[in-house]
């Protein structure tokens, strides 16, 4: 038991200590080396406790940076050393991502080409939307639907030539992986991009990763103690990577069930084998990872990235964040399918974003095209959902130090949804959007 019941953030924020957080993270470098004993992880941490007891006396407040470093040291000293080379790199690129953030006020778009983003923005000057006031102005002027009508437009757009690229390769294509971070439209384009192949005589046979979970007592969890199904180690990749193999071999599998319900899956349970002239389509946060089809000829593969790139400017003059509106789209669509609190989906908003940050966004110069799913009509109809919801978050949150990336957020979302006129009535938007995945009345089944 540690004899210390504080702890200091690196923003000099003092908050009580929690030997599960340690826990936590011993895990969950584990995991990303393949390890998955939580019990070494607990011993591990009562290791960690016990020279925390020793080094500091009680009424020292370890800071956060002491006791990192004790971990990597108790890490080393039990033999653990691959698990260690986990824990620095992880507290490294976390470390890094923290300076890069205090540098920018902007996505790190470097990672999208800057062609793709030169073409946005100047679509958006063109409909005047490039701007919060002047989207107001063309809202005030009743040209909302007309609105909806041009961004659906450009988003249907980028569907085609995405189809076209796969259409132009279909001689050596095996798989098809639709990838993207949480919320930016992939169940929608997916559904799209096969109506387009199916007209020109592909056909598809689905892949679904999510039956390859492990079981919920494997998962890492996050600091809140909610299981962590974000990260590409939470998915049995090597049985993924087999699987898909010999599926392009030609060969037929029993891919398992996951039962969400339990947390439990269950193997051998689904016959599958490619027909002639048939293609797998993978719907998956990570198919960018390279684990998730490793030893994959790339000629076997195509791979469409999703996001959110609006580019829009706020009256502060900076650019609305992509993972803001993600995150809103999130907010909407848990809490209407999947019974979960908006507020619960801020406070856990950061973990989502770092795993992203370290599972997604480094390899986006393997994807093969790009689809941009913002919609830049998404806005107005947003701060008529959620305006009251985030004043209420911006002040509850506002001095609380457990609660810092979650104050950041909801203070910054509300200040844009402040700037911007509201619109109530949603029926301008079509029933086959990637946006009506979020804000329901959909015509696809989810």
């Amino acid at each position: 038991m540690s004899k210390f019941t504080h702890v200091i953030k690196r923003s000099g924020a003092i908050v009580p200590f929690k030997k599960n957080r340690i826990a936590n993270a011993i895990y969950r470098a584990a995991v990303a080396v393949g390890g998955r004993d939580k019990k070494i992880a607990d011993n591990l941490t009562k290791k960690v406790i016990e020279v925390l007891n020793n080094t500091f006396q009680k009424e020292h407040k370890p800071h956060i940076e002491e006791i990192q470093d004790i971990v990597e040291a108790v890490l080393i000293k039990s033999g653990h050393s691959k698990v260690a080379k986990a824990y620095i790199l992880y507290r490294n690129e976390t470390n890094q991502q923290r300076r890069e953030r205090s540098k920018k006020d902007s996505e790190p778009s470097m990672n999208i080409p800057w062609s793709k983003l030169w073409n946005i923005l100047n679509w958006a000057v063109s409909h005047d939307v490039h701007t919060i006031e002047a989207l107001n102005e063309r809202i005030k002027k009743g040209e909302f639907p007309h609105i909806v009508h041009e961004c659906e437009a450009a988003y249907e757009d980028d569907v085609t030539t995405a189809a076209e690229l796969i259409a132009e390769r279909t001689k050596d294509l095996k798989m098809v992986f639709i990838c993207g971070p949480s919320s930016s439209g992939k169940t929608t384009t997916t559904i799209k991009l096969e109506q387009h192949l199916n007209k020109i005589g592909l056909k598809f046979k689905a892949f679904v990763v999510d039956n390859y979970f492990f079981d919920l007592e494997m998962h890492p969890r996050d600091e809140f103690g909610d299981y962590d199904f974000e990260t590409p180690q939470a998915l049995d990749l090597s049985m993924i990577n087999e699987h898909i193999k010999k599926l392009c071999e030609g060969r037929e599998v029993k891919i398992p069930y996951y039962d969400f319900k339990t947390g439990t899956r269950y193997l051998n349970r689904t016959s599958i084998k490619l027909e002639k002239n048939e293609i797998l389509l993978i719907d998956s946060l990570h198919g960018l990872y390279p684990g998730m089809s490793e030893g994959i000829a790339d000629e076997y593969k195509f791979k469409v990235y999703l996001e959110p790139l609006l580019q829009m400017k706020a009256p502060n003059g900076r650019f609305i964040r992509w993972t803001d509106i993600r995150m809103i789209r999130r907010m909407l669509r848990d809490a209407a399918h999947r019974a979960y609190n908006p507020k619960q989906t801020l406070q856990h908003w950061h973990y989502v974003r770092s795993s992203e940050t370290r599972h997604i966004i480094p390899y986006l110069n393997t994807a093969d095209y790009i689809i941009n799913s913002s919609m830049p009509y998404e806005i107005p109809l947003y701060k008529a959902k959620l305006i009251k919801d985030f004043k209420k978050w911006n002040n509850e949150y506002k001095d609380d130090p457990l609660k810092e990336d979650a104050y950041e957020r909801a203070s910054r979302v509300y200040n844009v949804l402040k700037a911007v006129e509201p619109v109530e009535d949603d029926s301008p938007v079509p029933p086959d959007s990637v946006l009506r995945e979020f804000i329901g009345g959909s015509k696809y089944e989810y």
